[in-house]
């Protein structure tokens, strides 16, 4: 049996947590881009061909008109809100399993863990909700040529300016929807994996890099099997006109069904997964490389 590591400070979770996310931004912005331009494309008409048929003419369309610069645009939004929001995630997840907790050498059970990362979801949808609405609005902004925000900054002064707070948390809801669920099956196949992984008489905090890389991917293509269906329905809701869907879920969900299938709530699919794996990977690496450094510069912290 492996040994458990030594439990990790709320500190050193909340910072480790944000260079973590910082990681995944970088490694898997273009393929979000590329999803969001998938999620939000219009039906096209009968006998006319859609404006992307497919994640690599999506990829190879944008590329060919805006560069390797417009895979990344909208980037700033979630690189501002993403050091709070996995710092508050992993700091979410580290409370979450305190909580249940007896002492602090308690075994926690995978449904357990599970619980963990709801909470953790929970905590990071007040941060999100907002940098993913200016995302998504910027990254279909790039796609359509018509300019109306200058940048994350304009575009939140902009949605402020229009709706009040209420314009920039549109989509909460769904956010939620989304990430409970997914942020619990992170949680629980990373920590599943890592278990699997470790030699017996090991600690976790003796895993090899390619290990953690393996268990940090397997954890991002498992969190977004979850949250795919949800997600295509917030891209849908956020990036709508104001008053198109004046019930929200219910009436992005049953204008989707109706007019395109069951299978447009899979839309994105193929670049979500591409992202995944490596963007979580390098979410994980970062994460774990943080904390051991800080175990050795701030043994106390």
């Amino acid at each position: 049996m492996s040994k458990q590591p030594e439990p990790v400070s709320q500190m050193k979770s909340l910072i480790a947590g944000g260079v973590g996310g910082m990681c995944l931004v970088f490694v898997g912005h273009p393929l979000d881009t590329i999803k969001v331009l998938l999620q939000t494309q219009p039906k096209p008409k009968p006998g006319v061909t859609p404006i992307y048929t497919g994640t690599f003419d999506c990829f190879r369309k944008t590329l060919a008109k805006e560069g390797t610069k417009g895979l990344y645009k909208g980037m700033a939004a979630p690189i501002i809100g993403v050091t709070p929001m996995y710092a508050v995630c992993f700091l979410g997840f580290g409370l979450g399993k305190k909580l249940q907790q007896k002492g602090p050498d308690d075994i926690l059970t995978y449904p357990q863990l599970f619980y963990a990362g709801t909470l953790s979801g929970v905590f990071t949808t007040a941060i999100m909700a907002p940098g993913e609405r200016i995302k998504c609005l910027l990254q279909i902004q790039a796609a359509s040529g018509e300019v109306k925000y200058a940048g994350p900054m304009d575009c939140a002064k902009q949605l402020y300016r229009e709706s009040g707070i209420r314009g920039l948390y549109r989509g909460t809801a769904l956010t939620l929807m989304r990430d409970m669920p997914a942020s619990g099956m992170y949680f629980m196949t990373y920590e599943w994996l890592k278990n699997i992984l470790t030699p017996a008489g090991r600690s976790h905090n003796e895993l090899s890099v390619p290990s953690i890389l393996f268990a940090g991917g397997m954890a991002g293509i498992a969190n977004w099997a979850v949250a795919i269906p949800p997600d295509v329905l917030k891209s849908r809701f956020q990036t709508a006109p104001e008053g198109m869907y004046p019930n929200g879920l219910r009436d992005v969900l049953r204008e989707l069904i109706r007019e395109e299938g069951m299978a447009s709530l899979y839309k994105g699919f193929t670049a979500v997964m591409l992202r995944a794996f490596p963007a979580n990977a390098a979410c994980f690496l970062g994460f774990e490389v943080a904390v051991r450094f800080l175990n050795w510069a701030t043994p106390n912290l």
